[in-house]
Order: C-alpha cells, then structure tokens, then sequence
C-alpha cells in the first residue's frame, strides 16, 4: 500500500521556509488588503465571502504538507476598523520525522476597533510526526481576536495513532502590550500513555483551543458556554483567565468534534461580531 510519508521523507535535503504576511486597513468603511508577502510553500488566496461577510483570505501550503525540519511562518495584521477572517484552505499534515522537528509561528495583531478571525483546520500529526507551533496575539484595548488551533492525533482513518514523536503547542496573548495569558501543551516521546490515561486524555483522538480577546471578553463568558454541545463524544468548556476567555474540545472522535467546533464558531461570530454564522465555503463540514 502507498504511504506518503515515505515521499516527504526525501525532502530532507531541501526543507521548506515558507512566510505570509498579510496587512489589512479600513479605507471609506471597506476592508482592504494593505500588505502582502508570500513565500513558497506558503501561497494566499481572497475567496469571494457570502453575503453580509467580512474579508476572506485563505492560507495554502503547495508542498502537500510538512515533514522535520519545515518552518512556516504567518503575520497578520489588522489596521484600525478593519475585519478580516484568515483561514487555512485544508487541513495540514505533518509527517513522521527522522530526528528534525517542523514548527509553525503564528502572529495576530490587531490594531484599535478591528476584527480579526483566525479560523483553524486541522492539523493531523502522523505516528512520529515532531511538530512545534506557536501562536502569538497582540490586541489594542479596543480590538477584538477569535482564533483557535485544532490538532488530530493520528491518521484515525487508517488506525494510526499519534504514539510517539513531539507536539509542543504554546499560546501567548497580549493586550496593550501587557501579557494576559500564556500556556504550552507537551507531548513528547511516549505520547500514547497520556493520551489514553482516564487522567490524560482520555482516548480523545483530537483537541482544540479556542480564544476569544477583546474589551467586551468578560461579558461573553456565558454566551460562549451556551454555544457549546457537550456529550460523552466532545467534551467541551470555557472559562475566563484575565479577561481573555479560553475555550477547550477534546474529542473521541475527530470528525465529531471538527462539526462541534465549526458550530460553536459561528454562533460566537454571531454574538460577537455580528457576522453570518456560516463557514468559509472551503471550511466544509
């Protein structure tokens, strides 16, 4: 049977670097793109949005996917009043590594009274995969940021788990230059015991984090917790930590928990910002 892992494996000699950088200002009312900077692998794309929505940009990785040593890096970047959401266009794979691990940074900086979205997919770790992402927020007091990460742990599929190898995912949000929340999760070498320990995770097959920051987070708390459907497939809860409100899913099964997670983001779009609840039409369900 083909396994393409075995295809990335060969790239060692020639590993990817790629950047995006996307700048976003409000000019008459309209959100415009401002800046625009794309490095192979990394390409951007402006779907059409459906009607009544914000600016759309897609992020497209053309090398198929990530193996050890891979770097990806993304700014965006949200002027005063502009609105923007800025998703991947499909789930990244990363493959199983050698030795080297691939890392992906991520920086979201909005600017005084904009709206920034960083919708996820998923990100499906192979058995061996080593994978380090950061994601950054710096929020003016009056700006407002949605963004989450969602990982898989393992081609599930295929009865592939995520067994062993690295995943190291930190957070680290700004308001006004003050840190208000930072957190990292460690998986590292043995990875099957914690995720099916009763006090782990359980035998969840993906997780996911939501974060909300913005000057109205406080009051939003108890809208967010009605947004979410838990049950005994995702379980799911939010909570408040200086006034950024942080959301978490933890699923048996990842597909479940991928429509869980899509539902509750438009509802907060919703409430939070007045936009359709619908999806980018490439975010399928």
């Amino acid at each position: 049977m083909f396994d393409a892992t075995s295809l990335f494996e060969g790239r060692a000699a020639t590993l990817a670097d790629g950047r995006a950088e996307i700048g976003f200002i409000a000019d008459g009312g309209v959100t415009r793109l401002a800046h625009l900077y794309h490095h192979e692998p990394m390409r951007v794309l402006f779907p059409t949005p459906a009607t009544g929505d914000c600016l759309q940009a897609a992020l497209v990785t053309t090398s198929g996917g990530l193996v050890g040593g891979d770097r990806l890096s993304i700014e965006v970047r949200t002027g005063r009043s502009a609105r923007v959401q800025v998703s991947p266009q499909a789930a990244e794979k990363v493959y199983r590594s050698s030795g080297l691990d691939c890392r992906i940074d991520v920086a979201l900086i909005a600017e005084a009274e904009s709206w920034l979205e960083f919708l996820p997919q998923e990100t499906i770790l192979f058995n061996g995969a080593r994978l380090a992402r950061a994601t950054r927020i710096e929020a003016a007091p009056e700006a407002r940021v949605l963004a989450g990460e969602m990982a898989v742990f393992g081609r599930i599929g295929r009865g592939e788990r995520f067994a062993r190898g690295l995943f190291r995912d930190a957070w680290e949000v700004r308001r006004a230059g003050a840190l208000m929340w930072t957190d990292a999760l460690l998986l590292d070498g043995d990875i099957a015991t914690p995720l099916e320990h009763p006090a782990g995770f359980d035998g969840a097959t993906a997780a996911a984090t939501v974060i909300y920051v913005g000057p109205d987070a406080p009051e939003q708390l108890d809208a967010a917790r009605r947004a979410l459907i838990d049950g005994e497939t995702v379980r799911c809860g939010a909570t408040l930590v200086n006034e950024v409100l942080v959301v978490r899913f933890l699923g048996r099964d990842a597909r479940i928990l991928r429509e869980r997670f899509g539902h509750f983001w438009c509802e907060m779009r919703r409430t939070l910002a007045g936009l359709p609840t619908v999806l980018p039409r490439f975010w399928l369900i």
